[in-house]
């Protein structure tokens, strides 16, 4: 292991992270691209519902969704392009315009509006190239095997990392965790009415002071959101944000923070806002996605990817995989690696990290992990139950850390076999 991911243990220090709303430019893109692939999904599951019958009369096979769907917005239009398999006719322009009002950018003078704004679709389909090694893993189709489990290969190369610690209920680090609980908290009261004059594009971001790797005090909040144009009291902004969106996320996790230094909207002016006031596109928020930059990220984006792409599906699994770790008692806090290589359904390499928090030995703890968790793309869909269109609510406020029965990498159900793996009762 190396010193630096030891480096902050024994000491005082502090770490910020960041988040963003549902209608930061970039968020809007991740959450249309997620739309879209949600919307097929549902769509096909209604088809093999139906039992779908060709243009022959011949029942047909529906082949497995294949989507890796990008979004990009600016002033006035929308661009979706992307790769997608599918036997399913969505609508993607109606799907684009009905995510962007739904967010709140539904007149013109919040400067987007998703009924009259310019929507362009550019999706083609998916290279044969890469859908034959998905669709049978290189084994399988050198007759190495006939498990139906080593059928799928993963949609790419890469490594994808998976984070956990318990100095928080939700298993997340407590920077990251509280910047998005006040993403969330700045949208629920602008759409319930409580603070009208918001308007849906927003940032926070939370500094925590930690003594002995343990969370003791915020020590800085920044809050920076849209407004409308007749509120020019920045006072009035701040006394609304410590009132009804600080207050109510920090007390609720009870922490210090009275004495943090708060900046509201510091630039002193926010109206301008959304596409119009900057470029979105779908994966440009990977660390708000993830763990804040406590936890480290593989590079690969989740938004508008089918769960055969490891990039989203792996990243799923290695928190599963290191939230029940920490669950099960063995660490403080615990990083898993995992790696692939497009078209090999077993994961190249399986890495656990604790930080030198362990509680039993590393090297128990990743022959636990090898034995009651199958990494394999096939199987980490089966056991997460990933072919569902649950994906659009995970592309706002984080994809981890999370209390909603739709995120199964959420789940510490395997607790009690890591345990039993270890020879712990």
């Amino acid at each position: 292991m190396s010193d630096s991911l030891r480096s902050t243990q024994g000491r005082s220090f502090v770490f910020t992270s960041e988040s963003v709303t549902e209608g930061h430019p970039d968020k809007i893109a991740d959450q249309i691209s997620d739309a879209v692939l949600d919307a097929i999904l549902d769509k096909e599951a209604k088809l093999e519902a139906q039992g779908y019958i060709d243009t022959d009369g011949v029942p047909a096979r529906l082949e497995a969704v294949r989507c890796a769907c990008e979004t990009l917005l600016t002033t006035g239009m929308v661009v979706i392009s992307g790769e997608i398999r599918t036997q399913a006719y969505v609508d993607v322009q109606k799907i684009a315009r009905d995510v962007i009002c739904r967010i709140g950018y539904d007149r013109a003078k919040y400067g987007f509006d998703g009924t009259t704004c310019g929507v362009i679709n550019m999706i083609h389909g998916q290279s044969p190239d890469i859908a034959q090694g998905v669709d049978e893993s290189f084994a399988v189709q050198a007759g190495e095997t006939t498990d139906p489990l080593d059928q799928v290969g993963a949609g790419d190369q890469g490594m994808m990392f998976g984070y956990a610690t318990n100095e928080t209920a939700a298993y997340m680090p407590m920077p990251h965790y509280l910047s998005s609980r006040l993403a969330e908290r700045l949208a629920q009261v602008r759409h319930d009415g409580t603070l009208a004059y918001l308007r849906p594009d927003g940032k926070t971001q939370v500094t925590v002071r930690y003594e002995d790797d343990r969370p003791v005090e915020v020590t800085t909040v920044v809050i920076s959101t849209q407004h409308a144009p007749e509120i020019e009291d920045m006072g009035q902004i701040k006394a609304d944000m410590l009132e009804h969106v600080i207050a109510p996320v920090m007390d609720e996790v009870g922490i210090a923070w009275r004495d943090a230094v708060v900046y509201v909207n510091p630039t002193g002016r926010f109206v301008v806002g959304g596409p119009m006031g900057d470029t979105g596109l779908t994966g440009r928020k990977i660390i708000v996605d993830t763990y804040g930059g406590m936890g480290r990220h593989g590079g690969g984006a989740f938004s508008g990817k089918d769960c055969t792409k490891v990039d989203r599906s792996a990243a799923y699994a290695a928190r599963w995989v290191a939230k029940n770790v920490v669950a099960a008692g063995f660490a403080d806090r615990c990083e898993v690696e995992l790696a692939y290589a497009i078209g090999v359904a077993r994961p190249l390499s399986i890495m656990v990290e604790t930080f030198g928090t362990e509680k039993v030995a590393v090297e128990d703890i990743e022959r636990a992990v090898a034995s009651v968790f199958d990494l394999r793309p096939g199987a980490i869909i089966r056991d997460l139950d990933l072919r569902r269109p649950i994906y659009e609510k995970t592309a706002a406020y984080g994809h981890f850390g999370r209390n909603d029965p739709d995120f199964t990498w959420e789940r510490t159900d395997r607790v009690d076999a890591l345990r039993a793996a270890c020879g712990i009762a």
